[in-house]
């Protein structure tokens, strides 16, 4: 094999051209097989195949620097820098991460996990370059989704400033997660051929040219214009307008079209921009036909490109989809919002039956939030459905533009929470933290997937900005016979009994119920609450716990600060309240990539670590003080 020869970056130059055309389809092969076995993003990082080899062709790794917008398109970069036998530990706990890491090699330049970020990043390298004197190439790949966002238009705003080489390459594959929306997507739309521009020139030309004595000259004039007929006919005029030199479109299945554009674009003096025109999922049709499934897929069978195990209950999106069905029957002034992710946050449905009620603003978190306070003025109950990780980017709008004004905005909190094996960039562990520290805005989690119906329909007739964070996976079924009304603010007493008493938030509650259960096997008498609210936080219940028990454990899947056990740690304290207390969280740290179950274990917060801090606590308490 071809690929046997990869061990190391830059080994790729020693290839033929005949051993590059069988490295490209060893490399697809390569891809396939190994994530059906692992599970990962699959559609984008096909697309990309003759793109990346074509980057390490041209430039010289680890010296140049490739900075990767999002990130999960790196396979290949990956591979051809000496990882492919690590492979096997894609996205598994202890092995290869699915995103640009440094620490795993010098030639992922800057980690990402995020979009439209490698412009700024880019530009940051470029810019140092010539403070320190330095000479090497920074490429900055984005895709054609992820110039919705507002950060990859402030990067070429200032991209344009620079003097000195800086290549950004748009992979343009007309995909974001979901299909590209807005004026970029529709921009792009109308040069993703060269025959297009090709046919534009010569019927403008041949329509000239027939205009007796004018239209020769008019002809010679526009030849002689700073860029010519391409400068006044083709859309990448709009990068040029900004002062971003424009080459392409390019075929991103042409390896030798793509070297030669690249090379060109190092020999310019100032920002330039290479078009390459890719397709998601290529050359696996499964992937080609539907790339929004293959965007991030669990091991599938190759044959079929069916999951290898199949659902058999619905997880918490799931809720959340079929209660927006149902409430936009019956809720007229109901709309949604989501940025680019109506499947992945289950608003497909929604967006089918409602299509005037449904907007999706693409990559845009920001001004998906500000857009929903919009709506909201307007009198309209607009629920943001979205990520906990991508929520924290709009994290200014949520209090400046929805929370000053007190408005009616409902966030769908998904994904909140560890997530597993997209790792530290995509854990939904600090939304707790950030939310509850904006006065005025009320967070929920559900113990249970029938909680979470009940929350939805309270926060939807709620009057001001609301939260509802739950995680992701499979919907908890358990606790049932428990619901009681919802109040603002008010907990749930799940078991009322003393000594030891279990405060727990959200997905917490069904791991509380198993340290209970432990607990009492040993002899403790355990309360059980379901904190339901993070803010406001029921100070009644606290209060009445410190009376009746010895400790509070406080349980949460948020990091420390800022969380449910520093908030009640601050009443006890300024209450003087007479209980000791035990926080259980995530610890203060980024948390990599590996399963949940696993990563329960590695943080303590799993059913039998829980009960053994408890138990210590307890026997710590009991120990006569000297």
């Amino acid at each position: 094999m071809v690929l046997d020869q990869i061990q190391k970056e830059n080994d790729i130059k020693k290839l033929s051209d005949e051993e590059l055309e069988e490295l490209r389809v060893e490399l697809r092969e390569f891809l396939i097989q190994n994530i059906a076995k692992t599970g990962g993003h699959l559609a984008s990082n096909l697309g990309v195949v003759e793109l990346t080899m074509a980057l390490h062709l041209t430039f010289t790794l680890p010296q140049d620097k490739i900075i990767w917008d999002v990130g999960h398109q790196s396979y290949t970069h990956k591979i051809l820098t000496g990882r492919k036998e690590a492979f096997a530990t894609l996205r598994q706990f202890g092995g290869i991460s699915g995103f640009p890491k440094g620490s795993e090699s010098a030639s992922d330049s800057f980690d990402t996990g995020h979009s439209s970020t490698s412009i700024s990043a880019g530009l940051g390298l470029a810019k140092a370059r010539e403070i320190t004197g330095e000479d090497y190439s920074v490429v900055s790949v984005i895709g054609d989704g992820a110039l919705t966002g507002g950060m990859a238009f402030e990067g070429l705003n200032n991209a344009s400033d620079m003097k000195t080489n800086f290549i950004i390459v748009l992979n343009d594959n007309n995909m974001s997660i979901s299909e590209n929306v807005g004026g970029m997507n529709r921009y792009l739309s109308n040069f993703r051929t060269a025959d297009a521009y090709m046919d534009l020139k010569l019927n403008v030309m041949n329509s000239l040219n027939r205009i007796p004595v004018y239209g020769e000259r008019m002809v010679k004039r526009i030849r002689n214009a700073k860029s010519g007929i391409k400068q006044l006919f083709v859309p990448g005029m709009y990068f040029e307008e900004m002062g971003i030199i424009y080459l392409g479109p390019v075929d991103g299945s042409d390896i030798k079209a793509m070297c030669k554009a690249f090379s060109e674009a190092r020999r310019v003096r100032g920002p330039v921009l290479v078009h390459v025109i890719t397709k998601k999922g290529d050359g696996y049709l499964p992937a080609e036909q539907h790339p929004a499934r293959f965007h991030g897929t669990e091991p599938f069978d190759i044959k079929t490109g069916e999951p290898l195990t199949r659902r058999t209950k619905p997880n918490y999106t799931d809720v959340f989809s079929a209660v927006m069905k149902k409430l936009g029957e019956r809720e007229p002034q109901l709309v949604a919002i989501t940025a680019a992710m109506a499947d992945g946050t289950g608003l497909t449905r929604f967006a089918r039956l409602y299509p005037n009620r449904f907007f999706d603003v693409g990559i845009a978190e920001g001004h998906g939030v500000t857009f929903a306070a919009g709506l909201a003025k307007a009198g309209l109950v607009p629920v943001v459905a979205v990520y906990s990780s991508f929520l924290q980017r709009a994290f200014d709008q949520i209090l400046h533009d929805v929370c000053q004004q007190k408005l009616h905005v409902v966030f769908a909190v998904d994904r909140a929470g560890l997530v597993g094996s997209d790792g530290a960039t995509h854990q939904g562990i600090f939304d707790l933290s950030y939310l509850s520290s904006i006065p005025g805005l009320t967070v929920m989690a559900p113990k249970n997937r029938w909680e979470l119906s009940d929350m939805l329909r309270f926060a939807i007739r709620f009057d001001g900005p609301i939260a509802v964070r739950y995680p992701r996976g499979e919907a908890y079924d358990g606790l049932r016979e428990f619901r009681a009304p919802i109040e603002t603010g008010r907990s749930e007493m799940l078991y009322e009994e003393s000594q030891i008493a279990l405060f727990a938030l959200g997905s917490m509650v069904s791991i509380a119920e198993k340290v209970r259960a432990v607990l009492k096997e040993q002899g403790y008498s355990v309360t059980l609450v379901n904190a339901r609210f993070a803010a406001p936080l029921d100070a009644a219940c606290i209060r009445r716990l410190a009376d009746t028990h010895e400790l509070i454990v406080t349980m949460e899947e948020n990091v420390a600060s800022g969380g449910l056990g520093e908030h009640v740690a601050a009443i006890v304290c300024r209450e003087k309240l007479p209980v000791q207390l035990l926080a259980v969280s995530v610890p203060d740290q980024f948390v990599e990539h590996g399963s949940v179950g696993e990563l329960y274990e590695m943080l303590g917060l799993d059913a039998a670590s829980v009960a053994e801090r408890i138990k210590c606590a307890c026997e710590e308490q009991e120990q006569p003080k000297n």
